[in-house]
């Protein structure tokens, strides 16, 4: 007799993974809501996500690798993960997903929505079909506002101050002005974040979050005021390049900084 086929949402504290959670409430009365806790996160994520559980009447189940982020680093010689060596979203979120999943057939629910073209690590197990609700309905940007809006959850605490995405504190995702925005916002995870990094003479043994600078240099002021400085000039070419495009295409990150890598869907839908 064939296994019966497991509905898993994978969340991530992000407002499109939310509004999918909320989405499907009553779509898929066996869904099982899942989020693979790094013990790294930002403080406003664990609680938006005990707030998305109270609005879903599920338990959203915790999934803690059995091995941290600090025993990793030093599996990995202290070499930090990047956009080059995703270490963390491999072994902190694909391998507990994987191993909750077990080789049960699995649908696997992931909130890309339909404004978006783009691709990331999300698990390639045969036995885990991934389906993308808001692409089939046709659900965008102004979607997602509505669903969050209209359940009253509303977006993730950690946009008001500036952080653009979720995930763990220290993402080397973060663009320079995320790390001012942290450093003022929560200084203890700034300085958490700083005492991870790696300065030698040696190259090769050197590893910061931010590709040419460390923390203990991005945190001067007068780094500072140039960081901001350039996060402001950069907007405002954003707002003057914008033309006619609508607004809800703007917010639905259509214009990207650059052309780098992207960020993980697991970690940061």
């Amino acid at each position: 007799m064939s296994k019966p086929t497991r509905h898993i949402l994978c969340m991530s504290g992000g407002k499109d993974s939310t509004a999918l959670a909320l989405y499907m409430r009553d779509r898929v009365s066996d869904m099982e809501y899942v989020f693979c806790d790094t013990d790294k996160e930002l403080t406003e994520t664990y609680e938006y996500l005990n707030r998305v559980e109270a609005f879903l009447g599920k338990k959203i189940v915790r999934l803690n690798a059995k091995a941290g982020f600090d025993h990793w680093l030093d599996v990995f010689g202290g070499y930090l993960p990047s956009p080059q060596m995703r270490w963390c979203t491999k072994m902190l979120k694909l391998k507990p997903f994987e191993e909750y999943v077990g080789d049960e057939p699995v649908v696997s629910y992931v909130g890309l929505r339909a404004d978006e073209d783009r691709v990331g690590y999300i698990s390639t197990k045969p036995n885990i079909k991934a389906t993308f609700p808001f692409k089939e309905d046709g659900i965008g940007y102004a979607g997602v506002m509505k669903i969050l809006e209209d359940s009253g959850i509303g977006m993730p605490p950690y946009l008001k101050w500036g952080r653009t995405h979720s995930g763990c504190y220290f993402c080397f995702f973060q663009r320079p002005i995320e790390w001012v925005r942290l450093l003022e916002a929560h200084p203890e995870q700034f300085e958490a974040a700083q005492k991870y990094e790696k300065i030698t003479d040696d190259p090769d043994k050197t590893f910061t979050w931010v590709q040419g600078m460390p923390l203990s240099e991005l945190r001067k002021p007068e780094n500072i005021a140039a960081i901001k400085r350039r996060s402001a000039e950069f907007e405002e070419r954003k707002r003057a390049s914008r033309g006619n495009k609508r607004l809800v295409e703007v917010l639905a990150g259509m214009e990207e900084e650059d052309d780098g890598p992207k960020a993980c869907l697991i970690c940061q839908l």
